[in-house]
């Protein structure tokens, strides 16, 4: 769940760009490998914080070096901690879906998020969209309700939080679309690690204080300590990868590279936990991906329409 879109002077190198891409996509599904892993002894809830708290204080440390405290509160301190309150909301459920489902069948189901956020611009920024797009999202769903199915007969709603992830992503992508990012990665990163951290730190609080099961802390060993710091290292190479693609290719090029996350996804399941998707579940993801290819390309088109 990385993505960012910068505009700067940085010299455009496709080749490059598609190398960054790719390479986020590979690392991002270990994160939701080790989180799935960490979720046999540590409440979902408590993960998500570490994995916040680690990239906070990665930023903080790298802020503290390269003399860039001063820096750290950036021009929209306000909607940057509130992109992060989404980012964390976003990886409580996706955390917390992968502790009873595949890794590989939770990406899958999120990825309906470009649905979703077309949906969502055409009912809140009011953009127009054609009969084709339509008919795209409408398969998009088809193919998430082919996964669910099965996922729902067996472990109930909690299936519908890749559901749940998609649409919090898209308020975020949203947001970006209403609120430009005018701070750099840093700032970005720091906004969103402490503001994560400070709502999940609340949420474990409360919940220890009130005994809500599900939520109670756990003292990490060592190891799962240093598992959580993992987390928190890739989800912040994975996001500095990822600006650095788009700032070198373009978007129209990069965005289809998002779905080798299945491929890697599908990969280190079926190494770590033996899981792999069944026949009905790679028609889903199919139907899922195809969609999406279809509106990143008819929302090139439009683009470039747009712009002539």
């Amino acid at each position: 769940m990385t993505q960012a879109r910068a505009q700067t002077s940085i010299e455009q190198n496709p080749l490059w760009a598609i190398f960054l891409m790719t390479s986020a996509m590979l690392i991002v599904p270990i994160m939701d490998i080790i989180a799935k892993f960490l979720s046999a002894d540590l409440p979902p809830l408590e993960i998500t914080f570490g994995r916040f708290l680690f990239q906070f204080l990665i930023c903080l440390g790298l802020a503290t070096v390269t003399g860039r405290l001063t820096r750290l509160k950036g021009e929209q301190p306000f909607i940057n901690y509130l992109r992060g309150i989404l980012l964390a909301a976003a990886s409580l459920c996706f955390f917390t879906a992968v502790k009873f489902m595949s890794v590989a069948t939770a990406i899958s189901i999120f990825f309906i998020e470009p649905m979703v956020l077309t949906v969502l611009a055409v009912l809140i920024l009011k953009e127009q969209v054609g009969i084709r797009r339509i008919g795209a999202i409408l398969v998009g769903l088809l193919g998430a309700i082919i996964i669910l199915r099965p996922n729902l007969a067996e472990i109930g709603l909690v299936s519908l939080l890749p559901v749940a992830t998609a649409f919090l992503f898209s308020f975020y992508l949203l947001l970006n679309r209403l609120y430009p990012v005018k701070d750099g990665l840093l700032t970005i990163q720091f906004s969103a690690g402490l503001s994560g951290s400070l709502i999940l730190g609340a949420a474990l609080l409360i919940g220890n204080l009130i005994g809500y099961e599900g939520v109670e802390f756990v003292l990490p060993t060592s190891a799962q300590t240093g598992l959580l710091a993992l987390i928190g290292l890739i989800s912040f190479a994975a996001h500095g990868l990822v600006v650095a693609a788009f700032q070198r290719g373009s978007t129209s090029m990069l965005a289809p590279l998002q779905y080798v996350e299945i491929v890697s996804a599908t990969l280190f399941g079926y190494l770590v936990f033996s899981d792999f998707p069944d026949g009905p579940t790679w028609l889903g993801i199919a139907l899922i991906v195809g969609s999406g290819l279809y509106i990143a390309h008819r929302e090139h088109l439009q683009s470039s329409h747009s712009s002539n």
